[in-house]
């Protein structure tokens, strides 16, 4: 039996009728011409849970956006500032409203108010959705009611005291805070259709947890894996030394609570080793970077730095292990510690001798340098354990590799948090991946093969591996297009002052990126059509209080570092940038920092974003004009052959299938 012939027959268990076929088709059919709906991209979480929450909630200010729109003319500043709260926090922001009322017969008035502006606001919203998406959007509980309120009829003359008896009733069983509830839930998740997330939820700051926990409730993402979320993929699937890494980092910004408290690791061995060891005189460059609104006890920072330092060592220790297993990767001078003159406290770097700041290195055998001693072993193993034994970190990595990939093409855009390694002549950088030389998608598609095998194949037993070392290098190898820097001086940054060694020597692929010529010669290598396609770039911040501009190559590329990072802040002058793309165009969305939940709900305050239109589309775009539209485009092809299956007898219909 031919395999069309085969395919056929099981579609038509979906569509065991002509009038289930043809009904199927003209849903699709009217699908297609609906508008294009909206996507959101951003980049950069690093673990700002607060911000990253606020700017999901109110979809990058479309929410807002979308309100005036309705309601500009009607409402005061005040009242659709109010609105806009309780569609972002509607449980808090109902209380506290609630509480300012003196009788029974204000709060209902304020209920009905509530809800019939939150209705007309979700019609608004949804109108580009078929009955059925919506639906399933639904807090199934209030689900039967939403539906009666959002889909009522166009002409009211025979039912307004059936939707208004609808609301009365709900506020006097108590049901309305439910309701509104239900009601701003799928506003905040049908403002937006499809979620990107262009790397980086890991690292700096306190909650990267909570963020994977949110994303997972998505129903349409996809991530492009970031450089701090690759180290926490290779530290899952068991790596040593990017174990080290995440410790480090974690150490550096207080965060060691994601380890012990979100993951279940524990870290006593380690605390009790570095307290041991490292003398409190010691620290010099290895204090942590302590958020002033946070308490600590008069000891722990100093314990933390100890913590720091310890695990520093054992990097750069573990790290040489790797590079001398793989000369391909080039990265000999990351091996320092046999570089010192441990007797002068000096490092010789090149030709030149430097002093060192820290003198403090009580487990470095100057005879064996790269050694580890006995604790340093019982250490890392008993991490590695914890690695790779915590649920939680498995459930949340696992979510990362099933919704993520190092890049997307998406509705005629590329998507990629890094760079596309390049050479000063344009042509794109080269590394040996097993043996074999790539550059360009391919040494892309490699990496991302190596990072998924790595992990499936983890285990205590590193060497048995081969893929787990690449990991380390796409971390911080030069031709990583996570990376793509010469090479990572985090050793030269720690222990030497002269800041000439803390050159990083960032990519060639960051100035060409400003060329309209290298962004098409980049889609082109990827199967993008330049003519309507853009470059989505993470990773790098905009120094926008520097005068950069974060739309380049005559607007073919964009950069969109979300900036939720506190640490860049500073630098920037901004917290950052986010992408909108729906049936009009592109909009690309800077936002000033995020305050505060409490602030939010209190002041109805709000990120203050501003809006720049990149491409505006001449005739709105529809389903049809998407990726999804191709892909619904096949299904008709497919049920109208089937169609023709019926009509010509090859395919007998099964009228009773829909009784049994």
């Amino acid at each position: 039996m031919a395999i069309n012939q085969k395919y056929l027959e099981l579609l038509a268990k979906q569509f065991p009728t002509i009038s289930d076929v043809t009904t199927e088709i003209i849903n699709l059919e009217a699908i297609m011409e609906l508008p294009k709906a909206t996507e959101h991209f951003i980049s950069d979480l690093h673990g700002e849970y607060n911000a990253v929450s606020h700017v999901l909630k109110n979809g990058s200010g479309n929410v807002k956006e979308k309100i005036r729109e309705i309601f500009l003319g009607r409402l005061s500043m005040r009242e659709m500032n109010q609105l806009a709260t309780i569609v972002y926090y509607p449980d808090r922001k109902i209380k506290q409203v609630v509480k300012t009322f003196d009788s029974q017969a204000e709060i209902a008035e304020f209920f009905t108010l509530t809800i019939s502006r939150l209705v007309e606001l979700a019609q608004f919203v949804v109108s580009k959705y078929t009955r059925s998406k919506v639906r399933k959007a639904m807090r199934p509980d209030m689900s039967y009611i939403m539906e009666e309120l959002l889909f009522k009829d166009t002409i009211l003359s025979n039912k307004e005291d059936y939707y208004k008896n609808i609301i009365r009733n709900v506020i006097e069983l108590d049901a309305a805070p439910r309701l509104i509830s239900a009601l701003a839930e799928l506003i905040q998740e049908l403002v937006v259709d499809h979620l990107h997330v262009l790397g980086d939820i890991y690292d700096r700051g306190p909650a990267p947890d909570k963020i994977i926990d949110l994303l997972m409730e998505k129903n349409s993402i996809d991530i492009q894996w970031g450089n701090h979320d690759v180290i926490w993929m290779g530290a899952a699937a068991g790596s040593r030394v990017l174990i080290a890494n995440v410790l480090r980092i974690c150490a550096r910004y207080d965060n060691l609570e994601i380890i012990e408290d979100a993951y279940g690791i524990s870290l006593r061995p380690l605390v009790a080793f570095a307290e041991k060891m490292y003398p409190d005189n010691g620290l010099k460059g290895f204090m942590p970077k302590l958020d002033p609104d946070t308490t600590h006890f008069p000891e722990e920072a100093k314990q933390i730095g100890k913590i720091q330092q310890a695990i520093a060592i054992i990097q750069f220790k573990l790290e040489a292990d790797v590079i001398k297993r793989h000369p391909e990767f080039k990265t000999d001078n990351r091996l320092l510690l046999d570089k010192i003159d441990y007797d002068k406290m000096t490092i010789t770097i090149g030709s030149k001798t430097y002093p060192l700041e820290n003198t403090s290195f009580p487990t470095v055998d100057p005879k064996d340098p790269y050694k580890l001693t006995a604790d340093e072993e019982y250490i890392m193993n008993r991490l590695q354990q914890g690695f790779l034994n915590s649920p939680r970190l498995h459930e949340h990595i696992d979510f990362l590799y099933s919704k993520g990939n190092l890049y997307t093409i998406y509705n005629d855009n590329l998507l990629y948090h890094g760079c596309i390694p390049m050479n000063n002549d344009g042509s794109f950088m080269s590394a040996v991946v097993n043996g074999q030389e790539y550059s360009g998608r391919a040494l892309l598609d490699q990496f991302e093969l190596v990072l998924r095998r790595g992990y499936i194949n983890r285990s205590t037993k590193e060497r048995k591996n081969p893929d787990i070392d690449y990991f380390w290098y796409i971390w911080q190898g030069e031709a990583s297009s996570l990376f793509g820097k010469g090479k990572m001086t985090t050793f030269e940054r720690y222990y030497i002052k002269d800041k000439a060694t803390h050159d990083e020597n960032k990519n060639i692929y960051y100035q060409l990126r400003e060329k309209e010529e290298v962004a098409e010669k980049i889609m082109l290598e990827f199967g993008v059509n330049p003519e309507i396609g853009h470059i989505v770039n993470g990773h790098t911040p905009v120094k926008e209080k520097k005068g950069e501009d974060p739309i380049k190559a005559n607007g073919k590329l964009l950069v969109i570092d979300g900036g939720f990072s506190k640490a860049y802040q500073p630098t920037t002058g901004l917290a950052g940038y986010t992408l909108l793309y729906n049936s009009f165009g592109m909009q690309l969305v800077s936002h000033q920092a995020f305050t505060s939940v409490e602030d939010a709900i209190n002041n109805e305050t709000d990120i203050v974003s501003t809006r720049r239109i990149v491409d505006r589309e001449l005739e709105r775009m529809t389903v049809r004009e998407t990726d999804v539209g191709d892909r619904l485009e096949l299904q008709v092809l497919d049920l109208k052959k089937l169609l023709h299956a019926y009509r010509e007898g090859k395919i007998k219909q099964n009228t009773t299938a829909k009784y049994h």
